[in-house]
């Protein structure tokens, strides 16, 4: 909520309201949750934060945010394939040298094995799918011989941001402040940001005390939040990365020379500032790719998957656990269906159907439609990646939290 210039706290959404916005019988109407100061913790594209950096105009000295998007599987293997606390990276395979991306492998204790792969969101083809690549990476024979005799045991999926130091908006004002993912505080090279958000956190918190104090939480004491995280080693590890993925927009082989030339030069590179693009603006329309796909051609399409090593993405979607209250509104809001109906499925083939790891979008017959297709949701299946909210190439698709806590059971993940 705002009042003028100063944002005063939270409206929450009704509860207890149908598929078609009638009451039910346990209704409950939402409520103003009046605050002296607000923070904003939701994680990467938070939905308040999103409202707040375009209420006020907050990111226009920033560069835009650019994502990646994290699909994991948790597997139990047999003894000795992987030793616990082992750990292993890798760059690029099976993508292509004009996608960025790379995969983790983790040893846990129990013979659990974490692994995902992680695919930059600003990729030309609209048809690639991040689930299916993990299942071609899968396929490699490292890795399929250290799954073999496994089993696949939970999924999920994660945006996480990738802009780095010049993408950060400014993350304090009237009776607000920003940490966490949700701010951008994340180092791309490392891919790590937990430790980040901890330490926003507690700078943040030290703050709002502060402002309670003196009872004032005006931007100029809020304000001290701003200045604490340019103090700290927040700033002092985002800085030396701070042209990272930057460096990555024109290929993999334009990115490892940035990436070397970063290193030795303390994060500057060719220049002290890289420009960037947000990763909706790099997907290219279908008429200008190769109807096969070229090279990218095993990572388009939905997996299919041997039900062994790989899986459809249905079947990955169901060891999440995900769970929502099938009667209720839509959190996936798209704001214009006409675009999708009509343009998108012509221009880039519906993407949404692809870059969803949790079959959310489906483009079904319609013989009244234009193109023969319309969009149908399935807000049942989505396990709050945030993707559709990114990816879109209209920008029309909103994500917001649904009604009751509902998601993905991400136990052991």
């Amino acid at each position: 909520m705002f009042d003028g210039d100063r944002v005063t706290g939270v409206r929450t959404d009704d509860k207890g309201v149908d598929k078609e916005g009638h009451q039910k019988s346990n209704f409950e109407p939402g409520y103003d949750l009046n605050a002296k100061v607000v923070i904003l913790a939701e994680g990467p594209r938070g939905s308040l934060t999103k409202q707040l950096i375009q209420k006020f105009d907050l990111a226009r000295n920033a560069n835009p945010q650019t994502y990646g998007v994290g699909v994991k599987e948790l597997w139990e293997v047999p003894a000795g394939r992987i030793a616990p606390g082992e750990v292993i990276y890798t760059l690029g395979y099976p993508l292509t040298t004009k996608e960025y991306g790379g995969a983790w492998i983790y040893g846990s204790k129990d013979n659990v094995v974490s692994l995902g792969f992680v695919t930059g969101l600003d990729y030309a083809d609209p048809r690639l799918d991040p689930q299916r690549v993990l299942q071609e990476f899968k396929r490699h024979p490292f890795v399929a011989k250290l799954l073999e005799g496994g089993k696949m045991i939970r999924y999920g999926a994660k945006s996480m941001p990738y802009g780095g130091w010049w993408a950060i908006p400014p993350v304090a004002g009237n009776g607000w402040m920003i940490l966490g993912d949700s701010a951008g505080f994340l180092n791309s090279a490392r891919l790590k940001g937990i430790h980040l958000a901890i330490k926003s956190g507690m700078l943040a918190a030290e703050t709002a005390f502060e402002a309670l104090k003196k009872d004032d939480s005006s931007a100029a004491v809020l304000g001290d939040f701003q200045k604490k995280v340019e103090a700290s080693w927040i700033k002092e590890e985002l800085w030396k990365v701070r042209n990272m993925h930057q460096g990555f927009e024109r290929g993999m082989f334009a990115g490892m020379f940035h990436t070397a030339l970063q290193f030795v030069t303390g994060g500057r590179g060719v220049r002290n500032r890289y420009p960037a693009h947000a990763g909706y603006e790099q997907m290219r329309k279908l008429a200008s790719l190769p109807a096969d796909g070229g090279a990218e051609k095993h990572l388009i399409g939905p997996a299919k998957g041997d039900g062994k090593l790989t899986f459809d993405k249905l079947t990955d979607l169901y060891h999440s656990g995900t769970k929502h209250e099938e009667d209720q509104p839509a959190h996936l809001v798209i704001h214009d269906t006409n675009i999708c109906n009509t343009k998108c499925v012509k221009e880039f083939g519906s993407p949404c159907q692809n870059f969803c790891p949790a079959n959310v979008y489906e483009m079904v017959d319609d013989a009244t439609q234009p193109n023969g297709k319309r969009i149908s949701l399935n807000p049942s299946n989505c396990v709050h990646c945030k993707t559709c909210d990114i990816a879109d190439p209209y920008q029309i698709i909103t994500w917001v939290p649904p009604e009751g806590g509902g998601g993905p059971n991400y136990d052991g993940m």
